[in-house]
């Protein structure tokens, strides 16, 4: 089982590239096979409980929504890859924000520049960083299933003038010559999650990247259709990578996870799961009975009473499906749940250094972070 390590790109205090260095530290000493970034303009957090009585990281990252731009951040990142030379992945970028042109340049350069070891994750984005900034939010599958035919098209052109019809990226005598890496271009890993979004995988994808609350059988019962639609599409289902994203909340013993699970900011990253989820937890939630959850939530819209109001709603059992969250031990049993379902490659992000109200547990929550990603290497 590989492994990657998510980094939450945000910006630090004491110097610009302190979480990336230590992320990349953590990383390479736990012989994780890639390191990621988000794409995000602002975070999911809401930036009103951003503050040290709610979470102590407000002491080393004043700006919850001070996010570094990926593409930028990756190539200062590949210039400092030699060792352990890390596969370098986006997770995910965003097909309706970004131009798809734009997208398959930057993914292109990062593959050439890391002599083959740039990862493209990418799905439909959502409206957090899309609505506020005034790109269209309508129809966002049908925009990313056009973003991803243009960029096969263009990957695959050859540096031959190509035009293509689309309502959304219409090409016209369009070029595109930046050359493949021996003969490879960056493997394209899908974040998807809906009925269309998973046939699209299984016809596109070189791997499947969900995030957010899915349960181990539902995950399985998710790959199936993946891997169902793939051989339709006449493809090898085996050559499609089960990756899956996962926010964790280690602790070195039951009472720091206990101190963690009753949290504002935890209870506040739970917004991010969508009603259907709420409701297997006898919940309603606060943002309504039909609400999709990360790809619609605007927490820059949510004031730090409202939020308050709503972590009250929030049922414990809900956060243990959201997170993964427990000891060392316990977050490695549950991955082998999640293994026996048929995943292989599991990208995990430190959110416990987010929600722990101690600067000291913050700091030593890499150490169970580590612990946690050490195991995994024996699953």
């Amino acid at each position: 089982m590989r492994t990657g390590v998510m980094e939450s790109a945000t910006i630090p205090r004491l110097a610009p590239d302190l979480f990336f260095r230590i992320s990349k530290f953590i990383a390479a000493a736990t012989g994780a096979d890639s390191l990621w970034l988000p794409d995000h303009l602002n975070g999911l957090l809401p930036a009103s409980m951003w503050e040290p009585k709610y979470t102590a990281a407000a002491r080393l990252a004043p700006k919850v929504d001070a996010i570094y731009e990926p593409w930028t951040a990756l190539g200062y990142l590949a210039a400092r890859n030699r060792i352990p030379r890390l596969r370098l992945g986006v997770g995910v970028t965003d097909s309706g924000r970004r131009n798809p042109a734009v997208t398959a340049q930057a993914a292109a350069t990062l593959h050439l520049l890391t002599r083959g070891r740039a990862i493209l994750g990418i799905g439909p984005g959502e409206r957090e960083g899309n609505e506020p900034y005034g790109v269209d939010w309508s129809k966002p599958v049908a925009r990313f299933e056009e973003a991803m035919a243009t960029i096969r098209t263009l990957w695959n052109s050859g540096g031959s003038a190509v035009s293509r019809e689309s309502d959304f990226f219409p090409l016209r005598d369009a070029t595109f010559d930046i050359p493949p890496h021996r003969g490879t271009r960056p493997e394209i890993w899908m974040g998807a999650h809906g009925p269309r979004m998973l046939r699209c995988a299984g016809r596109h994808a070189d791997a499947w990247f969900p995030a957010f609350a899915q349960r181990p059988k539902d995950y399985g019962a998710r790959l199936a259709a993946v891997c169902s639609a793939a051989s339709d599409a006449g493809r090898d289902p085996d050559a499609i990578t089960p990756a899956a994203w996962f926010p964790v909340c280690a602790g070195r013993n039951r009472d720091e996870v206990d101190e963690m699970l009753g949290t504002v900011g935890m209870k506040a990253f739970a917004l991010c799961a969508s009603a259907e989820v709420w409701s297997r937890h006898g919940a309603e939630h606060p943002l309504g009975a039909d609400f999709s959850g990360m790809q619609d939530l605007l927490p820059q819209a949510l004031d730090e009473a409202t939020v308050m109001s709503y972590a009250e709603r929030t049922p414990q059992s809900l956060l243990r499906e959201v997170f993964l969250v427990g000891t060392p031990a316990e977050i490695l049993d549950r991955l082998a749940e999640w293994r026996d379902h048929g995943m292989r490659y599991p990208v995990l992000a430190n959110a416990a250094s987010f929600v722990h109200l101690r600067l000291s547990n913050t700091l030593l929550s890499s150490v169970s972070f580590m612990r946690v990603l050490r195991g995994l290497k024996r699953l």
